[in-house]
């Protein structure tokens, strides 16, 4: 009887717990949201006071152009922060969404696929404020900045003869069909010598893509042969008092 009580209790505590934290124990990421009605800096505030985010979210036009129609959601506060903690590139990651009736409602009202575009963070506390994410269904065309990740810096020539790697670029902005995006775009060091350089336009992606840029032969990185140092402050405000003096 005892390991029976302690084995249905786990069960209730399951049963009791967010649909979301089951979804995640069974390896999904689904986003569970809720419908809230009012806006404004005190609504938000005890949204957030209630352990909810705010969060709006709008449907792509034609090119990737955001609509003005959006809805307004709040999610859970514990399921964004694992999915930060968990998806290093949350916000060129399409994530399934389901807005539910209420809190821990099991009727779905809507359902479909959302790109995170915006998360908006206190400065100083880091504490989430809002996000902003769009409609990110099959077929439909999305901006998305997506970032860019360095592989091969133990191995990089130039790196090993005392280079050092000049990042131009951090990410690069693609229209991508919602079923193509990638959650970052990787540059590979490995044969990189001093004074080397990648450009944007050797990157590889998927044929869908396409990159938003004027000017596709700007690098992206390069190796320089030391690391730029930064000028004396007090030096150079010394330089520059003689040069007036003079």
């Amino acid at each position: 009887m005892v390991r029976w009580w302690r084995g249905g209790g786990g069960l209730l505590r399951r049963a009791a717990a967010p649909l979301w934290r089951r979804n995640v124990v069974g390896g999904y990421h689904t986003i569970e949201a809720v419908p809230r009605e009012y806006t404004g800096s005190r609504i938000s505030a005890k949204e957030r006071a209630a352990g909810r985010i705010p969060a709006v979210v709008i449907a792509p036009g034609e090119g990737g152009t955001p609509v003005s129609r959006k809805q307004l959601l709040t999610f859970d506060k514990h399921q964004i922060d694992y999915l930060l903690r968990d998806s290093p590139f949350f916000t060129s990651t399409v994530f399934d969404l389901q807005i539910r009736a209420g809190v821990r409602s099991a009727v779905v009202l809507q359902s479909g696929n959302v790109l995170p575009i915006k998360v908006h963070k206190n400065e100083e506390t880091g504490q989430i404020l809002n996000l902003v994410m769009t409609w990110a269904d099959e077929g439909s065309e999305l901006k998305v900045d997506v970032p860019v990740v360095f592989n091969g810096e133990d191995i990089c020539p130039g790196l090993k003869k005392g280079g050092y790697l000049h990042k131009i670029r951090t990410s690069l902005k693609y229209l991508c069909p919602s079923e193509h995006i990638p959650p970052k775009v990787e540059v590979n060091l490995a044969n990189l010598d001093i004074g080397d350089k990648i450009f944007m336009h050797e990157i590889k992606v998927h044929s869908s893509l396409k990159l938003l840029s004027k000017d596709d032969t700007i690098p992206i990185c390069k190796i320089w042969p030391t690391k730029p140092t930064k000028p004396d402050s007090k030096a150079s405000s010394e330089n520059t008092q003689t040069s007036m003096a003079t």
